[in-house]
């Protein structure tokens, strides 16, 4: 696998991880009320936006960070709307 491959996939596992703490936290506690829904639709909006321009790239380090960021993201959501 080519060296930049290698970086990018890194980049990505570290900066998409950092939104699980996020969505267990959620999950366990039954509460987002201190997630904001301007920052997750924006940051939604952002995400789905990197994961086609991946696409069409066609680079899997940034379709694959993105669409996991964007399920953690969804789920996010979906966890703060259940939850209100």
């Amino acid at each position: 696998m080519e060296f930049l491959t290698i970086l990018g996939l890194t980049a990505a596992t570290i900066t998409t991880s950092a939104f699980l703490p996020q969505m267990i936290k959620t999950w366990q506690s039954k509460s987002a009320k201190d997630v904001s829904y301007t920052m997750l639709i924006t940051f939604i909006s952002g995400v789905f936006l990197w994961l086609v321009y991946g696409i069409f790239r066609q680079d899997l380090a940034i379709i694959l960070a993105n669409l996991i960021t964007l399920i953690f993201n969804l789920i996010i959501l979906y966890l703060k709307i259940k939850y209100r």
